[in-house]
C-alpha cells in the first residue's frame, strides 16, 4: 500500500469515515519523510464515538455468539488475504524491519482466528445451591455477560497485533470498542478499520479514533466505558488508571527483562535466542532482554560468542529482507537511548561492542561492569541495549532479577529442573520462562506482569473473562 507525501487519512467513527481540519504526519522512521496526513479526531468526533459504542451496545450483547464468531473469523482471512499490504503498512509507519512486519500480521491473525474459537465457548456453570440447607429446590446458572463499552489505547511498536489484542476479544465478549492508536502509528490501525466495516457486527462495534493525549484522557475519565485497557509506558498507564473512575482497568505495561544463565545451561541456544530477544525491532518491546545475569563460569565463553554473534546483525532499512535492526521511532528516542548509555559509561559502564547513534538508527549496543541502579539496568531502555552481570549463586541471581520495579516476565537457562522451579516460586514476574527469552508470546496465554509492569492479563480467553461480567440465574422449583 503506497502512501503519497501529501495523502490524507480520515479515521473510523461506526461505519463512515470521517475527516478533520487537523491533521497529524506519520513520518517514516528510517528515511525521515512523511508517509500521510492523518485527520484527528476533536470532542466533537470523540462524543460521537462514545455515544454510537453506547447505542451499539445491546445490539452486540445480543448478537448469538455464532455470528461474531463468523465475523472475526471473517477479519482473519481478510487479514491473510492482505497480510503483505499489512506488512509494509507496519514497516514504513514503525520503522519494524520487514520480516518482523510479517510475522506480526500474521499473529494478528492467530488472534482473531483465537477469538473466534473462544467465543464459541464462553464460560457457564450450573451452581448446586441445594448444598445449603433450605434451598432444596433452588437451582443456579451461571452465564457471563458483555460488560459494555470499551476504550482501547494502543503503543506504536506493534501497531496491528496490539490493536487485535484489544479488539478480538472485546468483540468476542460481546462489547464494541473505540480504539485510540498512537499517534506514531495510526495507519495500521486505519487499514484494520477497512476490514472490520466489512465483517458485518452491528454499526458502532468498533471506532478507530487517533486524537490528541487531552481528548484520550476525557474519554479515559467518560464513566460511559465500563472498562479501560491501556498498552504503553508505566508512567502513562498509571496516571491514566488514576483518572479511570469506577471502570474496569486493565493495564499491559513496561519491564526490564531480565534473563539468568547457568552454568549447565546450552549456551548455544541461549546466546541465539537472547540475541534475538535483545535486538529485534531494536528492542522497542516491553519484553525485550535487557538484562542478562550469567554464572561466573560460562561468563567469558558466553559473552565471546555473544558479542562476535552481534557484530554480524544486519541494520540499515526496513524494507530490506536482511535487516535485523532497524531505526528506532524517531530520533529522540534514539537521542534517549544514547544519552542513557553514556550516562552508564560516565558512572563506570563500559561498552563491549555498539553505542554509536545514527540519526534514529542506533548500533546493537552490550554493556558490562553494569550497576543495578544505572538507567540502563533499572528502568526500561527501550532500545537495542543489553547489559552483562556475573553472578556466583543462583539465588543471587534471582535477588538480582528481583531488584527492579518492574515484574513482567523473566527467563531461566538451566537443565536442573529444581532450579526452574526455585525460579517459578521465587521470581516476581507474571511469566516465567524455562530455557526461552522472556520476549516469548504466544496470543493465547496469559501475559502481563506485577508490579509496575501493569494490572490484569492480556490472552484472548483471558480478556474475555476480563470484560465479562458473572450473571447468576437462581430458579426455585418446588415441584
Amino acid at each position: 500500500m503506497e502512501f503519497p507525501g501529501q495523502s490524507v487519512r480520515p479515521f473510523l467513527i461506526g461505519n463512515q469515515w470521517r475527516e478533520t481540519g487537523t491533521r497529524l504526519p506519520v513520518i517514516n522512521p528510517y528515511s525521515g519523510q512523511t508517509v500521510a496526513e492523518v485527520c484527528q479526531a476533536g470532542m466533537t468526533e470523540a462524543e460521537e464515538a462514545i455515544s454510537l459504542a453506547v447505542r451499539a451496545s445491546p445490539a452486540m450483547a445480543q448478537l448469538p455468539s455464532h455470528i461474531r464468531a463468523g465475523a472475526l473469523g471473517q477479519v482473519a482471512k481478510a487479514l491473510l488475504t492482505r497480510q503483505e499490504e499489512f506488512a509494509h503498512t507496519i514497516s514504513i509507519e514503525s520503522g519494524k524491519p520487514i520480516a518482523d512486519s510479517r510475522r506480526e500480521a500474521m499473529r494478528a491473525i492467530q488472534t482473531f482466528t483465537i477469538a473466534s474459537e473462544e467465543t464459541k465457548r464462553l464460560p457457564g456453570d450450573i451452581i448446586p445451591m441445594d448444598l445449603a440447607p433450605g434451598m432444596d429446590h433452588h437451582f443456579g446458572m451461571l452465564r457471563r455477560v458483555p460488560i459494555g463499552p470499551v476504550l482501547g489505547i494502543t503503543p506504536f511498536n506493534f501497531p496491528l497485533n496490539l490493536v487485535a489484542h484489544k479488539v478480538a476479544p472485546c468483540l468476542a465478549a460481546g462489547n464494541p470498542i473505540v480504539i485510540k492508536p498512537a499517534p506514531q502509528t495510526p495507519l495500521t490501525a486505519l487499514l484494520l478499520g477497512e476490514i472490520l466495516m466489512e465483517s458485518g457486527l452491528p454499526i458502532g462495534a468498533v471506532s478507530v479514533l487517533p486524537c490528541e493525549n487531552q481528548v484520550a484522557e476525557l474519554m479515559v475519565r467518560d464513566p460511559r466505558f465500563k472498562a479501560f485497557s491501556f498498552t504503553g509506558s508505566a508512567s502513562v498507564g498509571w496516571m491514566l488508571k488514576d483518572k479511570a473512575g469506577k471502570k474496569r482497568v486493565l493495564l499491559e505495561l513496561g519491564g526490564n527483562a531480565a534473563v539468568i544463565v547457568e552454568p549447565d545451561a546450552n549456551i548455544e541456544l541461549a546466546v541465539h535466542r537472547c540475541l534475538t530477544g535483545g535486538f529485534s525491532f531494536s528492542g522497542q518491546t516491553c519484553i525485550s532482554v535487557q538484562r542478562l545475569y550469567i554464572h561466573d563460569q560460562v561468563y567469558d565463553p558466553f559473552v565471546e560468542n555473544f558479542i562476535n554473534r552481534v557484530g554480524l546483525i544486519a541494520c540499515g532499512d526496513p524494507l530490506n529482507e536482511a535487516t535485523v535492526v532497524g531505526p528506532l521511532i524517531n530520533e529522540g528516542a534514539a537521542r534517549r537511548v544514547e544519552d542513557w548509555i553514556q550516562e552508564a559509561v560516565s558512572q563506570g559502564a563500559s561498552v563491549l561492542t555498539g553505542g554509536k547513534r545514527r540519526g534514529s538508527m542506533v548500533d546493537p549496543t552490550v554493556m558490562a561492569e553494569v550497576r543495578q541502579d544505572m538507567k540502563v539496568s533499572c528502568e526500561e531502555v527501550f532500545g537495542p541495549v543489553v547489559t552483562l552481570t556475573r553472578y556466583r549463586e543462583f539465588d543471587q541471581a534471582l535477588e538480582l532479577v528481583n531488584d527492579s520495579p518492574f515484574g513482567l516476565q523473566a527467563g531461566v537457562f538451566t537443565e536442573d529442573v529444581n532450579k526452574i522451579f526455585r525460579a517459578y516460586r521465587k521470581l516476581e514476574v507474571g511469566t516465567v520462562l524455562a530455557n526461552e527469552i522472556p520476549t516469548f508470546r504466544a496470543e493465547h496465554m496469559p501475559y502481563g506482569g506485577v508490579k509496575d509492569s501493569g494490572l490484569g492479563r492480556e490472552g484472548v480467553r483471558y480478556v474475555i473473562e476480563e470484560l465479562t461480567e458473572p450473571k447468576l440465574l437462581v430458579l426455585n422449583l418446588p415441584h
